[in-house]
C-alpha cells in the first residue's frame, strides 16, 4: 500500500485554478522533488495535503486513512510534517523552546520524552549549539535548520519541504541537503519543492512537474526536465539549461 495517495485532487479560488485533477501516489520510503514556475499551484498542493487549504474535490489517504476528514493538527500528529517558504519562527523563543512545542504539540511528546525528541531534532539539523539562542537573532541559514528541526520535532512519517533551500548559498545548499539527505537515510518519506534544481538533482529519485495546478510531467528527473511538456512550460529557461549542463 502507498503511503500517500491523491486522486482527483482539484481546488479553485474563484477563476483561479490551483489544483486540477492531481492524481499521484507515494511509496513509503519515495524521495520525490516537484518543481514548476511561479504560481503553478506547488505550495497549494502541499497545504491541501497538510490540511491549510480543503480541496473542492478529489481523495486523499495517508498510510490507508482518509485524511480529509482530518484537520490540519490532526495529520500532524498522523505523521506529516511540513516546512514553509519563508521561515516563521516564535522569535521571543529560543531555538530549544520552538522545538520543545512542535515536539509536545505536533508528536504529543510530553516530559522528558519531549525534551529529548526536541534536543535530538536539533542535534540532526546542526543547531544543537545553538540551543538556548533566541530565534528571532538567527540568520537566515539557521533559520531554514530551524524551519526543519521543526517539522522533525513532530516525528514526521512524511516531510513536505517547501523552497527549504531558496535565498542560501551554493555552500549552504550542499550542507542542508546533506542534513535532508540523512534524514530520508532514516526512513523519512519526503515531497521536496525547490527552484534549486541541482539539490533536486542530487537527490530526488522522481521528480513532478506542475503548471497551472496540473502535473504535466512525471517521471525520473533528468528526462523530466528533458521533456517537452517542461520545456514549454519553463520556455527554455534558466531551469531547464541548469539541468541539462551537467
Amino acid at each position: 500500500m502507498s503511503l500517500l495517495q491523491l486522486e482527483g485532487i482539484s481546488k479553485r479560488f474563484g477563476r483561479v485554478v490551483v489544483a486540477e485533477e492531481i492524481t499521484f501516489q507515494l511509496e513509503e520510503g519515495a524521495w520525490v522533488g516537484v518543481v514548476g514556475p511561479n504560481g503553478a499551484g506547488k505550495t497549494s498542493l502541499f497545504s491541501i495535503i497538510s490540511g491549510d487549504i480543503k480541496p473542492d474535490a478529489g481523495k486523499l489517504h495517508f498510510d490507508g486513512r482518509n485524511l480529509l476528514s482530518m484537520n490540519a493538527a490532526a495529520r500532524c500528529r498522523f505523521g506529516i510534517g511540513r516546512t514553509y517558504q519563508i521561515p516563521q519562527p516564535f522569535e521571543h523563543m529560543t531555538v530549544f523552546e520552538n522545538a520543545l512545542l512542535a515536539a509536545q504539540q505536533g508528536a504529543r511528546e510530553r516530559g522528558r520524552e519531549s525534551y529529548a525528541r526536541a534536543f535530538s531534532s536539533l542535534e540532526r539539523t546542526g543547531l544543537a549549539e545553538f540551543a538556548n539562542r533566541p530565534a528571532g537573532t538567527m540568520g537566515l541559514l539557521h533559520r531554514k535548520r530551524l524551519e526543519l528541526a521543526r517539522a522533525l520535532a513532530t516525528d514526521p512519517r512524511l516531510l513536505l519541504l517547501d523552497e527549504i533551500a531558496g535565498g542560501l548559498t551554493d555552500l549552504e545548499v550542499v550542507e542542508l541537503t546533506a542534513v535532508i539527505r540523512d534524514l530520508h537515510a532514516d526512513g523519512i518519506t519526503i515531497l521536496w519543492i525547490e527552484h534549486v534544481v541541482r539539490a533536486l538533482l542530487s537527490t530526488v529519485d522522481r521528480l513532478l512537474c506542475l503548471a497551472n495546478g496540473e502535473i504535466v510531467a512525471d517521471g525520473e528527473p533528468r528526462q523530466v526536465l528533458a521533456s517537452d511538456a517542461v520545456r514549454r512550460v519553463y520556455l527554455g529557461g534558466a531551469i531547464i539549461n541548469e539541468a541539462t549542463a551537467h
